[in-house]
């Protein structure tokens, strides 16, 4: 059960939540509770779809039907877990709690996740804390935690309400959604990267077979444009730029003040890709044969300009030289060991 004020993320939350459930090979089932904001059924049934998970709940229904309804219907179908979407307020009044109790009451979910906007600071410690007396709650989900807070509510809402962090929300999309863990995000506040996360988020886009293939065609120098632009949609799946650079030790710092800057590189990710697509087959195994006129033909087909399509050829040429050197060091490089992961080789 999701408990929270309107405008917290808990439908975004409900969503992400199933996904998670969903990756893991369970079958939750959505339960659209929040019968007063405008749209926010309809909202949660979009998100339903998006991540392949049933919704229950219509307008013109109670909320506590709504969830009758959906605790009847996981039990019939064999779907679990049954995830509660609640409605909010924009401020804590008795009869939202009225209606929080009621459903705790009678459903009896088996946990109850308080969801709070990161970015509120330490407002979000007083909100804890009235739905923690009046309706009780069994862990916290932070969210907005991609924005410009940097975790330390986390710390106060943990200590007044003695409950658990469960998870942090990192973004809009239904994938952004981490478990908490207090040295990660320690290490994030004091600006020391997050280097467990990032290998974790490499590790969900990257299948082990496909790495093998990409390490075997660097080996052999048989690294194409057509490899460089599955590794930029790999990039891309990881998430915005700024929260890559932020889990790298060193680099979070460096670009903190420069958010146009990464959104900038973002963008050229976007770029890149549709000069690569606007390639012949041909072009793409064998840059070299790229002149003048191709250049042209090329930038015209991918709605950007020859400057956009220099710098791609520029940044793959600079891209091959560098894995070269790599080539160099092998055998040079002592082993490395990271924990839970098979030795690596430099």
């Amino acid at each position: 059960m999701l408990i929270g004020l309107e405008g917290s993320g808990k439908t975004t939350t409900a969503a992400k939540l199933a996904r998670l459930y969903t990756k893991q090979g369970q079958h939750p089932l959505l339960a659209a509770a929040d019968t007063y904001r405008p749209a926010a059924q309809e909202q949660l049934r979009t998100l339903g779809a998006q991540v392949g998970v049933p919704v229950v709940g219509d307008a013109g229904q109670k909320p506590l039907e709504i969830c009758r309804a959906a605790r009847d219907e996981a039990a019939a179908r064999g779907l679990t877990p049954l995830i509660l979407d609640t409605a909010g307020r924009l401020h804590v009044d008795e009869v939202m709690m009225d209606e929080l109790r009621a459903i705790r009451s009678e459903i009896k979910p088996h946990h109850i996740l308080l969801v709070v906007d990161a970015m509120t600071g330490q407002d979000a410690v007083t909100v804890a804390d009235k739905f923690n007396q009046a309706v009780g709650i069994d862990a916290v989900v932070l969210t907005k935690m991609d924005g410009d807070a940097r975790g330390g509510a986390a710390l106060s809402v943990r200590h007044v309400t003695g409950r658990p962090i469960a998870f942090v929300g990192v973004g809009e999309k239904p994938e952004a959604l981490e478990p908490f863990h207090p040295d990660r995000v320690a290490s994030r506040i004091l600006g020391m990267g997050d280097v467990l996360t990032l290998v974790e988020k490499a590790q969900e886009v990257v299948d082990q077979k496909t790495a093998e293939e990409m390490v075997r065609k660097l080996r052999e120098d048989a690294f194409t444009l057509e490899d460089f632009r599955d590794q930029l949609a790999q990039l891309r799946k990881m998430g915005p730029l700024d929260q890559i650079m932020g889990m790298i030790p060193g680099l979070g710092k460096m670009f903190r003040g420069a958010p146009k800057e990464l959104d900038a590189e973002q963008a050229s990710l976007g770029r890149f890709d549709a000069i690569i697509a606007s390639m012949t087959p041909a072009e793409r195994r064998h840059p070299e044969i790229i002149n003048g006129s191709r250049r042209l033909r090329i930038a015209r087909g991918s709605g950007t300009g020859v400057p956009d399509v220099n710098r791609l050829l520029k940044q793959y040429a600079q891209l091959r030289k560098m894995m070269k050197q790599f080539k160099g060091l092998e055998g040079k490089v002592p082993r490395m060991k990271l924990p839970g992961f098979p030795t690596l080789r430099g």
